[in-house]
């Protein structure tokens, strides 16, 4: 686990659903996740790839956040978590993460991206491709909560 990785995630992520989604998040403490379920019920996963370290990231919305994340970029509203949602968190996982890519080559990394996986459902697990402690950040909107997990080698 290493904390480098916090705040370019963190910064991205709120870039991205503020200029994209109109949708201010206000970051919570971390914490230590001790387990594989997902807090939502569509989580987004992508990987950074360096030649020394290997970084999962993935963020997971309620369906509530997810549904309204979507009203806002797409100008439509789908009953429920379908493929439409599912494309959508994995293009704000993917704009997340080169955001972050980019703050973190600034600092001397050389990361590749992996391409977004999606799960849903409620209580699936996190298909993180790399073991370790994960990091749990919580963010709150107007909407309600979504939650980023980041873990490192």
């Amino acid at each position: 686990m290493d904390v480098r990785f916090v705040n370019p995630v963190l910064d991205s992520i709120i870039n991205v659903l503020s200029t994209m989604a109109n949708m201010t998040p206000e970051p919570g403490a971390l914490s230590i996740k001790e387990d594989t379920h997902a807090l939502g019920v569509v989580t987004g996963v992508i990987d950074f790839k360096g030649p020394n370290e290997h970084v999962s990231t993935a963020i997971s919305f309620s369906k509530h956040v997810a549904l309204e994340i979507t009203e806002r970029m797409l100008r439509t509203r789908p009953d429920d978590i379908d493929e439409i949602v599912e494309d959508l968190v994995g293009e704000i996982s993917n704009m997340m993460a080169g955001g972050a890519k980019g703050k973190l080559e600034a600092e001397g990394y050389d990361f590749e991206l992996t391409l977004p996986s999606v799960a849903t459902g409620e209580n699936h697990e996190v298909p993180h491709r790399i073991e370790g402690k994960t990091i749990l950040l919580p963010f709150k909107t107007d909407a309600g909560e979504f939650f980023v997990e980041i873990r490192s080698n």
